[in-house]
């Protein structure tokens, strides 16, 4: 099919609606399955295209794509939750105040804190998001007693969670504290590093992401977020194949 013909045809909804900023294309399904995304005031089905002018709404307001590609890292605290639902009172999107519609690439758990990148960028959020990807997240754990060589061991080769359904990748392991250690997961779990120390006899009593892929926390205060600098953004396209 030629461009010319596609543009006629008009944009997928869900890369239309990632490209305003609302959510990732995944996330854009979901919503447009639960009957919550119009297209000209009829309720939108999966597989729909947008054609140029047309009046597109998700919970009945009016979108339309972001000519500025926003990608932010933020330094979320405890008791934040990674959500844009403004039902939530901790949401993140209400506890940045961002002056453009953005949501969060992946998740934290709220009793985590750390780097989280948030984004109006649906391409790069699915890419790092991703299960297959691989794409590296480091964190450092404090646990609630002294760590051993076997914990450390069990940790890097894989432990079995949710009951055993799951065993988590290989993963690189350092100790950097007599509770405390270093971790760096090529995938994202829910609650994976809490689960795998519950696994093994531990309490994570603290955990902090401070890298994601080539983005790094470094010494921003808890609760702030920057615009990533151009470098960076060049080595993430890079790595994402963007």
């Amino acid at each position: 099919m030629s461009s010319s013909d596609d543009e006629e045809r008009g944009a997928r909804l869900n890369k239309y609606i990632s490209d305003s900023g609302v959510a990732s294309r995944r996330a854009a399904d979901r919503m447009i399955e639960e009957g919550r995304v119009t297209i000209d005031g009829r309720t939108a089905v999966l597989g729909d295209r947008v054609l140029p002018g047309s009046d597109v709404r998700v919970d009945g307001k009016k979108i339309s794509p972001e000519k500025e590609d926003i990608i932010l890292a933020f330094n979320k605290p405890v008791g934040i939750t990674c959500t844009s639902n403004p039902e939530d009172p901790d949401n993140v999107i209400d506890f940045i105040g961002y002056p453009k519609r953005i949501y969060s690439v992946g998740r934290l758990d709220k009793d985590s804190e750390g780097l989280i990148l948030m984004t109006n960028n649906g391409e790069l959020a699915d890419r790092i998001m991703h299960s297959s990807s691989g794409h590296e997240k480091e964190y450092i754990v404090t646990v609630d007693k002294d760590i051993t060589d076997g914990f450390l061991k069990n940790m890097a080769t894989g432990v079995p969670i949710m009951g055993g359904s799951h065993v988590t990748r290989k993963c690189e392991v350092e100790p950097i504290g007599a509770r405390e250690f270093r971790i760096i997961l090529k995938q994202g779990l829910n609650r994976q590093i809490r689960r795998m120390c519950e696994e093994l006899g531990y309490t994570a009593t603290g955990v902090k992401r401070i890298r994601i892929i080539n983005v790094e926390l470094g010494n921003m205060k808890v609760g702030r977020y920057r615009d990533i600098t151009k470098a960076e953004r060049a080595e993430l396209y890079k790595q994402l194949g963007l």
